[in-house]
């Protein structure tokens, strides 16, 4: 059933979001991202130490397209 709407701001969408207003039949948002870190990147918490002296992450990627998102609806 079609409904009223008002005043609509949108500051910000990220690359796999959706904005929908109305009638809606299905939504799939996809995305794909590929990340590479070294040692002792992604440490959460209190009072973590770290000593890395020397930390390198070599990326040889030769492939173009990893996981392809088009056509996986």
């Amino acid at each position: 059933m079609p409904a009223k709407v008002g005043a609509v701001k949108v500051i910000s969408l990220s690359s796999s979001s959706i904005f929908n207003i109305g009638d809606v039949y299905y939504m799939a948002p996809q995305a794909a991202a590929k990340t590479f870190a070294g040692g002792g990147s992604f440490n959460t918490g209190d009072g973590i130490r770290i000593n890395i002296n020397r930390s390198d992450t070599f990326v040889n990627d030769s492939e173009n397209i990893d996981q392809p998102i088009v056509g996986n609806a």
